[in-house]
């Protein structure tokens, strides 16, 4: 056995590894990023960019057919293999080669294999071990569940990454959840002409404020997909090549093929945390410098540390504890207060999120219902989208809705929703304010330009009322 030693090891090159590494490389500190699959991981390959890029042609699609002189010039139907072949090209065909290049001219070493944490600071691939002087940092991500419902595992479904690797449309998918996963390839597959079953326990997008989940399921059934809500699968065949589930309420739904997206799990199974006193397969639990509990040199970012599930937090991660690490290693001041530097404040009560739906939800911060479980005082405003001027050119008959949530004894937004479409480039703006904590008297004065959809902002307000 060989002994390699860094001042940091990653295990994990997506996204969040690689940010990770490289504030680390940037920070002077020599950095090993580990992979057993692709370079630029899930996210690259698997979720965000093959699931987005096949939802938005359909999107465009029926955005064209809402304008009038753009909608008489549509004569076909979408091209469904040009999706997916637009889809393949995006994400290069499943070649990492240009990932691993940005590693290289970044400075980042890289060594593919599956990592074995064996001991404090301590990385084993294959028969070499790694050793890091300063910090180890566990950026896995996670990984579809498969509920234990019985037949579904040996009926072998399709997970979020068979939905967005397929090649071909199935005549029919069922899918189980009613979650984001769920909700947007539902919204894909039935822009491409596959019927559609989604079966979901709850409600639909039950994390959002519910006129989300309801002007969602209205727009799938619309696509002509069927949305059953409150039932719960309780077995799972395969009969001739066809999936056949059966439901609690004694029906049963037959399917070419059958989605789960019912939750994740954290991939961290195997991964050795038992020879450092960490149970395998659990979610990594971190303090807001991203630091595992309990630890002075293991380090946590993206869905393994189970804060908030998305790509674009999980690289917000990753910029504090790369340059945290840093800052420990060179005994340099560490910026750990809230908001500083080297936390991950946002991940509390600040988080943005766009559900890819058609319509659109964009939302930050908290729902009306989360406000009020942490106890705050709040006031709720809703504005119905389509009576804005922007809207009104923006496509005819436009459907929206905008609520805003106050916290009354501060004067500021706790948390906005837009549900509506186009409304994804609209939400970084109600980012900064929540972020910014910006009183809303002064939000007075951000006069939105003239006819656009960003003039919800002044409705929003003029609804809250102006302070006196």
């Amino acid at each position: 056995m060989t002994t390699t030693q860094y001042d940091v090891i990653v295990i994990g090159a997506g996204a969040i590894g690689e940010n990770v590494a490289d504030r680390t490389v940037q920070g002077g500190l020599t950095t090993l990023i580990v992979e057993a699959e692709l370079v630029g991981g899930e996210c690259s390959y698997w979720a965000c960019m093959p699931s987005k890029t096949l939802l938005r042609s359909g999107i465009v699609y029926r955005a064209a057919q809402k304008v009038g002189g753009a909608r008489e010039a549509i004569t076909g139907e979408l091209d469904v293999a040009a999706v997916f072949a637009r889809r393949d090209s995006i994400i290069h065909n499943w070649d990492d080669t240009s990932q691993v290049d940005w590693l290289k001219g970044a400075g980042i070493d890289l060594v593919r294999g599956w990592a074995r944490i064996t001991g404090e600071r301590e990385v084993t691939v294959g028969d070499t071990v790694y050793t890091a002087r300063h910090a180890v940092c566990v950026s896995t991500g996670s990984a579809a569940l498969l509920p234990d419902i019985p037949g579904l595992k040996d009926s072998q479904p399709w997970t979020s990454r068979d939905a967005t690797s397929a090649k071909s449309a199935p005549e029919s998918l069922a899918i189980i959840g009613g979650g984001v996963v769920a909700a947007e390839m539902a919204t894909a597959y039935a822009s491409f002409g596959t019927r559609v079953t989604l079966l979901a326990r709850g409600g639909l997008l039950a994390g959002q404020e519910p006129f989300a989940g309801e002007l969602v399921e209205e727009s799938l059934k619309e696509l002509g997909a069927s949305v059953h809500l409150g039932v719960s699968p309780t077995g799972v065949s395969k009969i001739d090549g066809s999936f056949v589930i059966e439901l609690d309420n004694g029906a049963s739904v037959t399917a070419d093929e059958l989605l789960v997206a019912s939750g994740r799990v954290p991939r961290s199974i195997d991964l050795g945390l038992p020879s450092i006193g960490l149970e395998d397969g659990d979610w990594l639990d971190v303090d807001d410098t991203m630091k595992v509990r309990g630890f002075d040199w293991l380090y946590a970012t993206g869905d393994v540390n189970h804060r908030a599930l998305l790509t674009h937090q999980g690289k917000y991660q990753a910029r504090a504890a790369g340059d945290v690490i840093v800052a420990r290693a060179l005994g340099k001041p560490v910026d750990d207060g809230r908001w500083g530097a080297h936390v991950a404040t946002a991940d509390h009560e600040a988080v943005p999120q766009v559900t890819f739906t058609d319509p659109e939800i964009a939302s930050v911060g908290l729902t009306a219902a989360a406000a009020e479980r942490a106890g705050y005082d709040i006031r709720v405003v809703d504005y119905d989208m389509a009576w804005l001027a922007g809207s009104a050119v923006q496509a005819d008959d436009y459907q929206g809705k905008a609520r805003m949530v106050v916290d009354e004894k501060r004067g500021i937004i706790l948390g906005v929703t837009f549900v509506g479409q186009d409304v994804s480039e609209m939400l970084q703006a109600a980012t900064f304010a929540i972020v910014g904590e910006i009183p809303l008297d002064r939000l007075w004065h951000g006069v939105p330009a003239y006819p656009t959809m960003n003039e919800i902002w002044l409705r929003l307000l003029e609804t809250y009322g102006r302070p006196q």
